[in-house]
């Protein structure tokens, strides 16, 4: 009796707390990656010592090597020497690569349910990061700079449900499918939480700059981020949130349900005053996105 009402006034865990948990089973992270994540916050990025990491680790070796010699860059001759690869992707484009990279290859190794497929959610990742790369290279934005790395991390939370809480995620799927309600709005009626506001917790607890956890906690309600009162460009929670539309509505979504509601690319654009140049960004975005998908 006495060990019944001792564990009826245990503290219970959220459902929160229990997908926080979830980042503690991730492998832990990768020397490059280790580096980037660290990158991200100073800013300070230094091609030796990338290109030394990279040296260490075969996988991603041959990786970089595959990408500079890929139609991509239009090379006539074959680069043989990864620090020839680093100066020729140049530091921006080499980190981005590096970080959509390693997170995929972590994430891999997480055990998933078999209602889950990695295969759509790491293609997901880089859709949305590589068109929000694309987006700010459009158009004057907040913290471009870290553009890529929020569309990468934006819908982490999501992964974290399906890997912490299973239960929990095939009856949000399930309610999603039946009432056709808003993702968010079926996560919260289950666990009382949403994935954006899990990504951007986790990404608080990497450390991880402020202007990428206020993109991903509000990439699905850029209206709500506060940043919008501070700058007169688009924040970069608008930047992620086109993004991600734009990756479910050229079919690189997680879901089925994710590209059911989802608006016109060009609709999506006219947003940010771009939808003249839909047809060009969409092109330019398939042709970036085909060599990576051989690497992730």
């Amino acid at each position: 009796m006495m060990s019944d009402v001792s564990q009826s006034i245990l503290p219970k865990v959220s459902p929160r707390d229990l997908a926080l948990k979830s980042l503690d089973q991730l492998p832990p992270f990768s020397p490059v990656l280790n580096h980037l994540m660290a990158t991200l916050a100073d800013e300070d990025v230094s091609f030796a010592r990338l290109a030394d990491l990279i040296e260490r680790d075969t996988v991603l070796s041959g990786n970089v090597l595959r990408l500079v010699n890929s139609a991509l860059y239009g090379r006539c001759g074959n680069v043989s020497s990864v620090r020839a690869a680093v100066s020729i992707l140049g530091i921006y484009k080499l980190r981005n690569f590096l970080l959509g990279f390693s997170v995929s290859r972590l994430w891999s190794r997480v055990k998933t349910p078999d209602s889950w497929s990695m295969a759509r959610f790491n293609e997901h990742a880089i859709a949305t990061a590589l068109l929000a790369d694309r987006l700010v290279q459009k158009t004057p934005a907040e913290y471009p700079e870290g553009a890529f790395a929020a569309g990468l991390l934006h819908d982490l939370g999501r992964l974290m449900i399906a890997t912490a809480l299973p239960e929990e995620h095939l009856r949000i799927h399930a309610m999603r499918v039946s009432s056709g309600r808003p993702l968010e709005q079926c996560e919260y009626a289950v666990i009382d939480t949403s994935h954006a506001e899990l990504s951007a917790a986790a990404l608080g607890k990497w450390n991880l700059p402020a202007p990428i956890q206020k993109a991903v906690l509000y990439h699905h309600q850029p209206g709500l981020d506060p940043a919008r009162h501070s700058t007169p460009q688009p924040t970069l929670s608008l930047i992620v949130s086109v993004a991600d539309a734009l990756a479910d509505a050229t079919g690189h979504s997680i879901a089925a349900e994710d590209e059911r509601a989802v608006p016109a690319p060009q609709d999506s654009l006219s947003v940010l005053r771009l939808s003249h140049d839909t047809e060009h960004i969409l092109a330019s975005f398939e042709e970036d996105l085909q060599p990576l998908k051989a690497s992730f």
